[in-house]
């Protein structure tokens, strides 16, 4: 096999799971020793220093005190890395617990050397396979073989030239050497070059153009920048790890009911019965909402904004208070957010003199920092000029009307009016049948088309009538 002499680093490749690599090499290593080989037969050429996989995972099971399951996944990732193979089953980078048999790859061919995987010699270990194999390759290897024929056509009579020495020298070794240096070839670009479409355990992701071991020269303002952000780091206030993990805690429990993969939402999924009920009780404006929804509005007050219903209910209570300008007020920014580019002026000119000018209509109450910021940006208006002021509204809101809501009869209201769906029992047969009799969605295009004609016939009916074109018409068709 030829494999370039000046290795390239390729820490930057290999980088991410260095350390897990070099665990895994610990491992193997100790289990050289304490897996036990034996001479087998494969065809009719005895290998030796076979292992079997049941005694592999036997070992692991033993060493790490872990289940069986577990021994096995451990023992196929050790295979997926490449530091053992399978010796009749190329293909199936797994490790079964059975009479399988490995073989430990040499440290020549372990990820940590960090060879790289050139197509030149990928080239040339298909060519010396197609020679010996009389061109009966394997599907994929053809596929690879007749790419690289292709994209290496410069020097392909060099590539076959040295496939056939190393094949020439491959055949003055003993038949047992022979096989197990094939075995252990292949083993390696299986691993390094899988079939397509299947995922490798050599796969890290893109790499990039730099070098991470070059010396590169630091500016002096990268190191100002990041002593300004240590010393930021040291000032901002910590937070105790038991009062996080309480936080959390909390926040877990809060919503484990809400959560569409703990709970199942009532009263059934629409997915899998066909049923629509879910969503005509949820919709966006319906009257009256259920309880759990209603329940997450007390959550937080981004949640009771967020639901469209939540927030009308919020609006009639403000209302009553005297006090919707601050909601209104963030409405309005929040369209400014989404607005279009050619809009952002005259809105935040409206926006200002509806709430922000001094005598406005519906005037809010801000600080004045907060308020030279506002007018300061408005000069320049752009999506989130009116940032700063919709965080100050937002919780003015949130320290004092959300609260007051929660407690007012408004939202009492709404909780002994919220409907508590029961759940749909389908039997199995009735599931069944609503799959085979599910009726088909219409696509969008189809009802844009139907609503298109529709207008133009509206239009045709609304356009008059000219009496002396359509005689003449008629007389013609007579």
């Amino acid at each position: 096999m030829t494999i370039r002499r000046a290795r390239p680093d390729r820490l930057q490749h290999f980088r991410p799971r260095m350390h897990c690599l070099k665990k895994l090499e610990a491992v193997v290593v100790e289990m050289q020793s304490g897996v036990k080989g034996s001479e087998q037969k494969l065809n009719v050429t005895t290998i030796p220093h076979v292992i079997t996989g049941k005694d592999v995972i036997a070992w692991i099971t033993n060493k790490m005190k872990s289940t069986t399951e577990e021994s096995e996944a451990f023992g196929t990732m050790l295979v997926a890395y490449g530091y053992i193979y399978p010796l009749q089953n190329h293909r199936k980078l797994v490790m079964c617990n059975d009479s399988s048999l490995y073989r430990f790859q040499t440290p020549y061919f372990w990820p940590t050397q960090k060879w790289v995987a050139e197509d030149s010699d990928y080239a040339i270990y298909l060519a010396k396979r197609n020679i010996r194999k009389k061109g009966l390759l394997e599907p994929y290897e053809q596929a690879h073989y007749n790419h690289l024929h292709e994209w290496l056509n410069h020097k392909w009579d060099f590539i076959v030239m040295q496939a056939t020495e190393q094949y020439k020298a491959g055949k003055e070794r003993r038949k047992p050497d022979r096989v197990v240096f094939d075995c252990q070839e292949r083993a390696y670009w299986i691993v390094n070059k899988p079939p397509r479409r299947t995922h490798s355990a050599m796969d890290s992701g893109l790499e990039l153009l730099i070098d991470p071991n070059s010396d590169e020269k630091i500016p002096f303002d990268t190191y100002r920048r990041m002593n300004l952000f240590y010393q930021q780091a040291i000032m901002s206030s910590k937070v105790k790890s038991s009062v996080s993990l309480g936080a959390l805690n909390k926040y877990v429990a809060t919503y484990k009911n809400h959560d569409p993969f703990l709970a199942p939402c009532l009263p059934s999924n629409p997915w899998l019965t066909d049923n629509d009920s879910y969503w005509t009780l949820n919709m966006r404006q319906v009257e009256v909402p259920t309880k759990m929804r209603v329940e997450r509005w007390s959550f937080s007050l981004f949640e009771l904004l967020r639901d469209l219903r939540g927030r009308d209910d919020f609006k009639v209570f403000l209302k009553k208070e005297f006090s919707g300008e601050n909601l209104a007020f963030w409405e309005a920014a929040e369209e400014l957010k989404w607005g279009t580019a050619s809009s952002m002026t005259s809105k935040a000119e409206t926006i200002f003199k509806t709430f922000l000018v001094p005598g406005a209509p519906r005037w809010i109450n801000i600080d004045g920092r907060t308020m030279g910021l506002t007018v300061k940006g408005l000069d320049h208006p752009h999506r989130y000029v009116l940032e700063a002021a919709q965080t100050h509204v937002f919780l003015l809101m949130k320290k004092d009307t959300f609260f007051r809501y929660l407690k007012s009869p408004v939202y009492k209201e709404i909780q002994k009016k919220a409907l508590n769906p029961e759940a749909h029992n389908f039997s199995p047969a009735q599931l069944e049948h609503n799959a085979q009799n599910r009726s088909p969605g219409i696509h969008p295009l189809i009802l844009w088309q139907l609503a298109e004609a529709e207008k133009a016939k509206a239009a045709a009916a609304s356009v008059p009538v000219d009496v002396k074109a359509l005689m003449s018409k008629l007389d013609r068709m007579k």
